[in-house]
Parts: structure tokens; sequence; C-alpha cells
């Protein structure tokens, strides 16, 4: 088996859905803007692109189709690289490398695009299916609310508003501190004239969070202020084999040690990192204390506070820059941005192991482990 690196990573700004500086830009073209990015910043040989795998999460009309094979045309690659869109929901991007990085290890070919989009101004939620299946609806929780399942995890675990609340205003602070530093221009794309997230609130203060009234339960603990905010955006990582990357000179990132899928319950659905993760590490031969870097994407603050407990995970070394609680959360585009992020501080800081891992609506979970070269 062929080892398998990650090789760039670019992503747009991400913008508030409906109100945002995206709210009328087509998710086609943004993801194509982003993918011309990668390219330009890569220097990759575009004629030796087999694939664009595309997660969205919504892929229907709404979004265009096939997003992936639109982005190919849109973007000005080849006609000769494909185009395929995947669904995992939250984690459909990651899945994309997930899947780049199977399909290059079988020798079906040394570089691919890997990356996801979301307008979530354009999508309803429950998209042209609004039903639940009956049976499903009667006999799971396949069909909960996302902040139910918040709420669940927070009485599950203990985990009260004034903890929920001190992890996004951290998330908010260290988002704020990475924006001052530069770290975050370093990743953006500029699409549209806009060149800087338009999510992320550095002026909030623990005062204006506890006067926040509960999002999805009059007695909850949950707030708009601890979970993340609806958001556009795209993201995209170039992933190839090690020996191609070395021998065209690509910016080898780090390489993927690992990687994992597991499925939990739906109504505590934000769990599901704990055993993907779990899955990934063992698969590496490694431990939560061999990780220098962790991904870990803030759906909410309880559901981000049960894992790190679940895990045992260092809080010192989850999202470094903020997760999205601060910078915002694309369905789609979220899992190409945290591999990407994880894999661009392992640069940055020096260190060996970094873990990326997300909840997934439905209940489940899914993780990556990489490693820095």
């Amino acid at each position: 088996m062929r080892n398998v690196v990650i090789a760039g990573y670019a992503r747009s700004p991400f913008q508030l859905a409906n109100k945002g500086a995206f709210a009328r830009t087509r998710p086609d073209d943004l993801a194509a803007a982003v993918v011309r990015g990668l390219v330009a910043r890569t220097g990759v040989d575009t004629s030796a692109i087999e694939d664009l795998v595309m997660g969205c999460a919504f892929p229907e009309a709404e979004q265009g189709f096939n997003v992936a094979r639109l982005v190919v045309l849109l973007s000005g690659l080849p006609l000769t690289v494909g185009g395929m869109t995947v669904n995992r929901f939250c984690g459909s991007s990651m899945s994309a490398v997930q899947y780049a990085a199977g399909q290059i290890a079988l020798g079906a070919g040394d570089v691919f695009i890997a990356a996801g989009v979301e307008s979530m101004t354009r999508i309803p939620m429950w998209g042209f299916n609004p039903l639940p299946h009956p049976e499903l609806a009667k006999n799971t929780a396949a069909f909960i609310g996302m902040g139910d399942t918040a709420e669940n995890l927070a009485s599950r675990y203990g985990i009260s508003r004034a903890d929920q609340e001190a992890f996004a205003l951290e998330s908010q602070r260290k988002a704020a501190e990475a924006i001052g530093a530069g770290h975050l221009v370093e990743e953006i794309v500029v699409v549209n004239d806009v060149s800087a997230d338009g999510t992320p609130r550095p002026g909030t203060t623990a005062e204006a969070l506890a006067g926040l009234k509960p999002a999805f339960s009059p007695t909850g603990t949950v707030t708009a202020g601890t979970s993340s905010p609806l958001t556009d955006g795209a993201s995209a990582v170039l992933v190839a084999s090690e020996d191609y990357a070395r021998a065209a000179g690509l910016p080898i990132l780090a390489r993927i040690r690992s990687v994992a899928i597991s499925g939990c319950s739906p109504e505590i659905m934000g769990i599901g990192p704990v055993e993907s993760s779990r899955k990934a590490l063992a698969r590496a031969g490694l431990s939560v204390a061999d990780i220098d870097v962790v991904e870990l994407n803030e759906a909410f603050a309880s559901q981000s506070l049960a894992c790190i407990a679940d895990l045992g995970l260092d809080t010192a070394k989850v999202n470094i820059d903020g997760g999205a609680i601060a910078i915002g959360h694309p369905l789609g585009a979220t899992g190409a941005r945290i591999v990407g992020k994880a894999a661009s501080l392992l640069q940055r800081t020096g260190g060996r192991f970094a873990l990326a891992t997300q909840c997934i609506g439905g209940g489940q979970g899914i993780a990556t482990v990489l490693e820095r070269v």
C-alpha cells in the first residue's frame, strides 16, 4: 500500500448564511474559486489529477446536483478530471479525503482534489423530502434535531451552561488571536473580494453569552452562542501519493496515517468522534498522548466537551486557532477544512501527529490521523 499525503490546503472565507457576503454566491462558483486557489498555491500539474471528490451535505438541486463535476468545469481543470459528489452529512468532505486516500493506496491514481462546499443560505434543512420516514420516526431518533442532541449530551455528561459558555468564549478568543497573528490569511482564498471570515465575534464576553436565551429548549442550556453558526463556505485539500508528491515537488504537509468511521445513537450524535478517534488511533498504533494537534469540529460546545472528556484530550492541543463556534460550520466543507488545518498546524507547530475528527448528524463519527513527514 502506497503512502498518501496532504499536499496542499485552501478554503474560502466562511460567511454567515442568509446575511453574509456569500448569501448571493452560487456554491459551485464558491468551490471553483477555492479549487483554483489550491491549484495555484500548490503548482500541481492539473493533467495528473484523477478526480475531484466533493463533499456536500445537501447535494440536491439547491447546490447543483453533481456539484463536483460542475466545479471541474468551472474551475478550469482539464476535461479529463472526473467529478464525484459524496454525502456523509457533516463528515462529507473528510470522507472525500478518505476516499481519495483509498484510491491512491489502491493504485487508482496519484493526485486527487478532495473538497467540500455548503451554502447553508440555499438549503432547507429537510431538503425536498421534509417528511421523516414513518418507521424511522416511530422507532428511532434518526430525525432528531441537532440542537436537541446537544442538549442530550449536556444532560448526560453533566455539562453546565457555564462550562459551555467558557468553551465558546475560548474558541472566540483563539480565533481572534489567530486572525491577529495572520494565521488564517495563509489558508484563505479571496473570493469576490472577500478576504476574511465573517463569523468570528471577537468582542464576545461572558456576560453577553450569559444573557442569551436557550436556542432549542426553553429549559435547556444550549444557546446560539455555544453553537456553530449557519455558514456558507468551501474548502479543498490536495491528496497525493507520497512518491508522486516528492517527484513533482509538491508541498507535503502531512502523511495520512489512518482513518476510521463509526456509528452511535442518533440522539447523541455529537459523541461520534470518540469511537472513530479510538479506532483511527489504534490503527495508527498511537494513543491520545501521542497526539500533538487536535482539530475537533465544534458543532456545539456541549458536544465538544463531552468528546474531550471521553477521549481524555489535552485542551491546549484542541482547535489551536479556534473552532467552528467562532469560524463557522458549512456542513460539507468542514471535514476538508479540519484535515487541511490539522496538517498545516503540524507544519507550524513542529508537532508530529494530528487528529482531525467530527461528529455527524444521524449518529456517526469520522476521524483521520496525520503525521508530519
